[in-house]
């Protein structure tokens, strides 16, 4: 088979428009381009696609540009996995995927999605370690599975109809293989699964999780994502307040639902906005989406304390059950005069109306006289700040 050569500056979709209507004409019950031989586009050729392509042979040393044009719905398919080199779409309908597809240089979106069968995660559009992407938009993207390899951070233009829903990946070393997929979806029943990911089933500082859509991610490095949202995310259904906003994670070992954290945050719940996840591997996940934490003061039912340290075993410590919930907490202890009584990193239930800071050297490490003190509880890794007051009974 001839393989067009031209003039970078000549237009690609006129090139190949003669091409086609040679190929067609010569058989014209053929409804697609069939590669069976040994084709390669050399360096400077220009081709253009206005009708579908099978690929039934090794087509994987190319250096030319191939574009997919036209208002016709156009597949690439065949037992060979195609490899372009730069790849354009502008075609009303898209470009299905029936096989996977490769590119090494460029990838242009001017019009129209490339789409993958969302039941079958092994058919990918996939971009090679020296490939990148321009020009992509909520009408131009991957509606499907997206592949890259060897990147440690890559921004997936992914998406599903008129949504450009992308994510932005961020990991400490090179992922081999990092594969994702934009579902408009709800995870109590999604159609693209045949499991569900149920909301019912989470950590118990999880308030809320999306019915609206998730995303699938592939990655075998410890990475942070950036997830965006619009209105159709419904993100008020989760919370009204922005930073009680979560990404988490359908854990394939729990099979629940786990926070994987929010280290910013920004927008506005009502429209658009984005967040950014702590740290994770995404193979330990099914899907993620967003969540709304569980307010540790929607929680406390007693506001102040009471203590009595007098080994009747009642009362005798200070337990601050919201405590529990995060790792990384810290209790302060003031008195009236506003000295610093008693500091504890991680709190476990240790204050027990004895002093351990040197700020109250009188009394430290023996017990407080009776009164009223006001304590500040930080939950770190969660962002709360609590403050409140503790009586305490040497009786």
């Amino acid at each position: 088979m001839t393989v067009l050569t031209g003039n970078k500056s000549t237009n690609m979709k006129n090139i190949f428009y003669i091409f086609v209507f040679l190929v067609t004409w010569a058989s014209t019950a053929q409804t697609a381009m069939y590669h069976q031989a040994s084709m390669q586009f050399h360096d400077g050729s220009e081709v253009g696609f206005h009708t579908s392509f099978i690929n039934d042979a090794p087509f994987d040393q190319n250096l030319g540009a191939v574009g997919f044009y036209g208002s016709n719905f156009l597949n690439i398919d065949g037992s060979v996995t195609p490899v372009f080199y730069d790849f354009e779409i502008d075609n009303d309908h898209g470009v299905f995927l029936s096989t996977s597809t490769s590119v090494e240089n460029n990838v242009t979106f001017t019009f129209g999605d490339i789409i993958t069968n969302k039941t079958n995660p092994d058919i990918t559009f996939t971009l090679l370690e020296n490939a990148n992407y321009i020009g992509e938009s909520s009408l131009s993207k991957v509606d499907g599975y997206m592949e890259v390899l060897n990147k440690n951070s890559y921004d997936f233009p992914v998406g599903e109809e008129n949504k450009l829903r992308p994510i932005i990946v961020n990991s400490e070393n090179i992922n081999l293989i990092n594969k994702a997929a934009y579902f408009f979806e709800n995870p109590n029943s999604p159609v693209s699964f045949s499991k569900i990911f149920d909301t019912s089933d989470a950590d118990r500082q999880i308030d809320g999780i999306s019915r609206a859509e998730f995303w699938s991610l592939e990655g075998s490095e410890n990475s942070t994502v950036i997830l965006s949202w619009d209105v159709d995310s419904n993100i008020t259904s989760l919370t009204d307040v922005l930073e009680n906003l979560l990404v988490i994670g359908f854990s394939k070992e729990n099979q629940e639902w786990e926070i994987l954290g929010n280290t910013a945050v920004s927008g506005d719940v009502e429209t658009i906005g984005s967040i950014t996840s702590g740290a994770f591997i995404p193979d330990d996940y099914e899907v993620i989406t967003f969540g709304s934490l569980l307010v540790p003061q929607d929680r406390l039912t007693i506001p102040n304390f009471f203590l009595s340290p007098n080994g009747d075993g009642i009362n005798d410590a200070l337990v601050v059950e919201e405590m529990e919930d995060s790792a990384d907490n810290e209790l302060k202890i003031y008195n009236r005069e506003g000295s610093l009584v008693f500091q504890q990193a991680n709190y476990t239930n240790e204050f027990v109306g004895v002093a351990n800071t040197n700020n109250f050297v009188i009394q430290k490490e023996s017990g407080l006289p009776a009164g009223v003190y006001f304590y500040v509880i930080n939950l770190y890794d969660l962002g709360y700040e609590f403050q409140g007051f503790l009586y305490l009974s040497q009786e």
